[in-house]
């Protein structure tokens, strides 16, 4: 074969590949030049017995001829398996159509979408305030002393030390935005500040660095004990059901005097005991109290002629006896087969 015959193969192979369109067709089109038997692999073969004067030019223009045809079919191979511009081709109208996937709110979110919405039916705002905040936000507006424990760098986040305004912390409660409101509005007031905190616990079936609280505060001329105590009965009722029953006992917190600590009646056993209760037939919930005169007094108020009441309740502790959830890390995981069932 002479360099002409090779030439005319060329654009006889070319000619060859522009009319196959399916990836068998290209296919038997490459075993037919490039396989082990192909016109390629037998033409390097009779290249060695060609004269040396002929060998190169002959071997330049086959290795010419091999690489267009690997070149060529290539191409090829991409156009055929690339889409459609428009897609028309591919489309199949008689498949069933792509069903997309349904989420749901997290039950975090629907604990606290509940318990807000009880509390904006009596009346109260729902505020919010920034995650990072103070020292001065965080505990000594609270009434919180700095020799307090909680102020201790291995009970907070600490992001940056400094003075009591100028250092910078991950907040430890809620009751950080009952201080900001109070700052810009005058009483009355009514409101509760659900949101995350952050307190560097050893993470276990019942504890975790971060979770959610839910503080309420009331504050007016005329706000009494005896309707705090009402206005959470009520409250827990509607979570928990009408017959539940609620409790205070005698606590200390810096920011309330007098202080209580709350619980309910067990409402899966109806308070006769149960292992959810420990037996006791009460389920703590939190902590309140009447506001200490001493935070007042930070925000501008007269502690004389105001008075109020303050709560405080764990968001993560409520989802899981309301439905039964035994590890608070469940909340967090992001395992799709926990939280499909909510």
């Amino acid at each position: 074969m002479s360099v002409e015959d090779l030439r005319f193969l060329t654009e006889e192979a070319e000619s060859s590949l522009k009319s196959l369109h399916t990836p068998e067709a290209l296919e038997a089109f490459r075993v037919a030049y490039l396989g082990r038997k192909g016109k390629v692999t037998l033409l390097f073969e009779k290249l060695k017995a060609l004269p040396p004067e002929e060998r190169k030019s002959f071997g330049q223009e086959l290795n010419l001829f091999k690489n267009k045809i690997e070149e060529g079919l290539k191409a090829k191979l991409e156009s055929v398996d690339a889409p459609s511009k428009t897609g028309e081709e591919n489309f199949d109208p008689t498949l069933p159509g792509l069903r997309p996937s349904r989420g749901a709110i997290h039950p975090i979110t629907q604990t606290i979408r509940e318990i807000s919405g009880i509390f904006e039916r009596l009346g109260f705002e729902v505020a919010d305030g920034p995650e990072m905040e103070t020292e001065f936000y965080n505990f000594t507006a609270l009434n919180i002393p700095p020799d307090h424990p909680s102020r201790d760098g291995f009970a907070t986040f600490y992001v940056k030390s400094g003075t009591d305004k100028d250092s910078y912390l991950l907040r430890s409660q809620t009751s950080t935005v009952q201080i900001r409101v109070m700052q810009k509005r005058k009483p009355p007031l009514r409101m509760i500040s659900p949101g995350r905190v952050y307190r560097p616990d050893q993470v276990d079936a019942s504890h975790s660095f971060m979770f959610h609280q839910i503080e309420g505060l009331m504050v007016d001329e005329e706000t009494t004990f005896s309707e705090l105590k009402g206005i959470l009965q009520f409250a827990f009722r509607q979570l928990f059901g009408p017959d539940t029953k609620t409790r205070f006992r005698p606590h200390f917190f810096p920011f309330t005097e007098p202080s209580a600590e709350f619980d309910v009646s067990c409402f899966l056993c109806q308070a006769k005991g149960c292992s959810v209760c420990s037996g006791k037939g009460w389920l703590e919930l939190g902590g309140a109290g009447s506001v200490d005169p001493a935070v007042f007094e930070q925000v501008g108020y007269d502690p004389k002629r105001i008075q109020g009441f303050a709560f405080g309740l764990g968001v993560e502790r409520i989802a899981m006896l309301r439905h039964g959830i035994p590890d608070i890390r469940l909340f967090f995981e992001g395992d799709l087969r926990f939280l499909r069932q909510f």
